[in-house]
């Protein structure tokens, strides 16, 4: 990361450096089953190896931090019929950090441990249709956030979110296919006071899905929609990041081994902001530094053809 001018020329070097970091793990589970109830515990290994070299420093040297966790987890089922499945999920993971974080920090609390559960359902009330539920809860020992004009990633704390997640498959004949997912969360500091402790860009509602059409005699495709609703930008909800609703359209035909296809993006050619942060900046008529929102466009309507030669 550098300070340039007019993006062209390196005025200062904030960050440089190379980052080569190892992940070994090793998985061990097991099945209970009792009739219709059935236990599954199961353990995770996870070796870190983290190597920065700060090309910045004066003595130009690489330095390494090692961690190893144990990650336990135990899930329940009950399959109370053919149709329905009842499930409980609990397990304890970690917050991976950076690398440049971890080396800095002589590698103490760098794998912050996560405490997860989830409750749900998996029910099959048609033969062509499936429906998925689950509530969930997480809570992380450290929150860690990337500050951008840094390029550092810095420690806020610990956090929780829970919610609901809905999810639903349908197919309505053989070839056509219909599918749908939306989340419910609320996600807070726990340390903070209150009206003080959004995390900023947690999501409170999402939604995805779409139609997919499958080898209707040569043809398939399909039109996908995301939504995300507005979200808090900063830690009292001041500053607001905008929500979008983007759908884009692909289809394609094959014949022996040739397949045309096209693919739309963004096919209602909406406005809409892929990355947004808040982060102060200045102008040059400026006497101060202002906080606002700082943001990537999304990708505006754009229209592609392939044509595809399998041999």
């Amino acid at each position: 990361m550098s300070h340039t001018l007019n993006r062209v020329t390196t005025l200062e070097n904030i960050q440089l450096g190379d980052i080569n970091q190892t992940n070994a793990a090793a998985y061990v589970n097991a099945d209970f089953e009792m009739g219709k109830f059935t236990i599954a515990p199961a353990l995770r290994l996870d070796y870190f190896k983290f190597l920065y070299t700060d090309k910045l420093s004066e003595t130009y040297s690489a330095e390494a931090e090692t961690k190893a966790i144990v990650s336990p987890k135990l899930n329940f089922f009950y399959n109370a019929n053919n149709n329905l499945q009842l499930y409980l999920k609990t397990g304890l993971g970690f917050h991976s950090n950076d690398a440049r974080v971890v080396v800095s920090n002589s590698g103490e609390d760098i794998l912050p441990r996560a405490y997860g559960t989830d409750l749900g359902a998996v029910w099959k009330p048609f033969s062509n249709l499936v429906v998925n539920s689950a509530l969930w809860y997480l809570f992380l020992e450290q929150e860690f956030v990337y500050v951008g004009d840094a390029g550092i990633v810095e420690p806020s704390g610990k956090t929780e979110r829970y919610g609901l997640d809905l999810g639903m498959r349908y197919q309505l004949t053989n070839w056509l296919f219909l599918d749908t997912d939306a989340t419910l969360t609320h996600a807070r500091s726990t340390e903070d006071p209150d009206g003080e402790n959004y995390i900023p860009l947690a999501p409170s509602f999402t939604m995805a899905g779409g139609l997919a059409v499958n080898n209707l005699k040569g043809f398939s495709g399909g039109l996908r929609y995301r939504f995300i609703d507005d979200r808090p930008a900063n830690e009292d909800n001041s500053i607001i990041a905008d929500g979008y609703f983007v759908a884009d359209f692909n289809a394609s035909y094959t014949i022996n081994n040739l397949t045309f296809g096209i693919a739309v993006e963004n096919i209602f050619d909406v406005e809409w902001s892929e990355t947004q942060f808040a982060t102060e900046s200045r102008l040059q008529n400026e006497p101060q530094a202002v906080e606002e929102i700082h943001f990537t466009p999304g990708t505006p309507f754009f229209a592609k053809a392939m044509v595809t030669y399998r041999f």
